[in-house]
């Protein structure tokens, strides 16, 4: 006969009750947390939000493996490969889709619709096949650019207030970094991008930097009319055939009533001009409440009207650059048309006192 082994559980008042209950609760909480670790890796993670346009991480364009077919004259045109090389292409043909960033935002779809229009093909917005196969670049997407002692002396700290501003000889660029993003129609962040290894904080004469190589072409004719589309937040330039010279994001004024709606006249035409400050223009402004003058404000690229002003027959209004080229494209201003600096001041080159200024809804 076998002998049955009975298995009794501790009893309550037994002295290894302890030690079996927390060996138990051991197990327990080692099986649960062996759960967890592998229910995280099976789990999805969350998408995250997009980013705004204005905070995007900018990276550096893939470099083109391989001879270009781009570069000095004499060699021929090819094809666009990237949405980059797309943006110095559209550049090249006057057609401005802001700030470099080889990026795809609201300003380059509307540069690429742009084109689009002017090759009569469709009016997508997007770097699709045709718009590739017509969109060529000229030259090499990129160039060197050697620092100048004469850069470094330019720049010089602008002043927070509008009476510091007033005091100073020039409202030059404060760093390196801002003074070639702006030579080179480029995001800042697009030019950090390029020079990895660069310390901005303490650039010196000669060093060499990757930029983009965009340049708008040399001026042919005048135009003959200048529309901005107030709804598109763009400016445009035609010649006397319709046919489009630049094509330009601009900003407009934040309060409707104070966006003129019509046939204006350009009646004044200033490159780097100053700038009057007028308390009386600016009631947001704490200081210019305690201020009971007008100042004037010297030159330069970080004067409120930027290194051109285009005034037209409309007292008060006008088309200018900005030290915000970054910021253009927006309802913000107080009645002015704003360009990033250097489409006011090729503007500047393409009109003449009384060229009609059309702007529409």
């Amino acid at each position: 006969m076998r002998r049955r082994i009975k298995y009794r559980l501790p009893s309550r008042k037994s002295p290894g009750n302890f030690l079996y209950w927390l060996l138990a609760l051991a197990l327990a909480v080692a099986l649960v947390l062996l759960w967890w670790e592998s229910g995280k890796k099976s789990r999805p993670k969350a998408a995250s939000a997009a980013r705004p346009p204005e905070t995007r991480q900018i990276t550096a364009p893939p470099p083109i493996s391989g001879p270009t077919n781009a570069g000095p004259a004499g060699l021929s045109a090819r094809p666009v490969q990237n949405l980059f090389e797309a943006q110095v292409a559209l550049v090249q043909q006057g057609i401005s889709p802001g700030s470099l960033d080889g990026a795809i935002g609201s300003q380059t779809r509307a540069a690429l619709t742009a084109f689009q229009q002017k090759e009569n093909i469709p009016q997508t917005g997007q770097l699709d096949a045709i718009t590739k196969s017509r969109l060529l670049l000229s030259t090499a997407p990129y160039r060197s650019y050697v620092v100048t002692s004469n850069d470094l002396a330019r720049l010089q700290p602008v002043s927070d207030t509008w009476l510091g501003k007033s005091q100073q000889s020039a409202l030059d660029y404060e760093t390196i970094l801002e003074l070639v993003a702006e030579k080179t129609l480029s995001h800042p962040h697009l030019i950090r991008a390029l020079n990895p290894t660069i310390n901005w904080t303490n650039v010196a004469a000669s060093t060499v930097l990757q930029v983009p190589n965009a340049a708008y072409p040399e001026v042919q004719v005048k135009a003959a009319f200048v529309k901005i589309h107030l709804s598109g937040k763009t400016l445009e330039a035609f010649d006397a055939n319709t046919n489009l010279l630049v094509h330009f994001p601009c900003s407009i004024a934040r309060l409707v009533e104070k966006r003129p709606v019509g046939e204006l006249h350009v009646a004044v035409v200033a490159p780097n001009p100053n700038y009057t400050f007028d308390p009386d223009v600016f009631p947001e402004s704490p200081e210019a409440k305690q201020l009971n003058r007008k100042l004037i404000l010297p030159p330069g690229p970080n004067n409120p009207v930027g290194v051109a002003w285009i005034g037209l027959d409309l007292p008060g209004y006008g088309i200018h650059g900005t030290p915000s080229p970054e910021q253009v494209g927006r309802t913000e201003s107080h009645g002015c048309f704003r360009l990033a600096n250097w489409n006011a001041e090729y503007l500047l080159r393409l009109i003449a006192i009384g060229t009609p200024v059309y702007v529409v809804e």
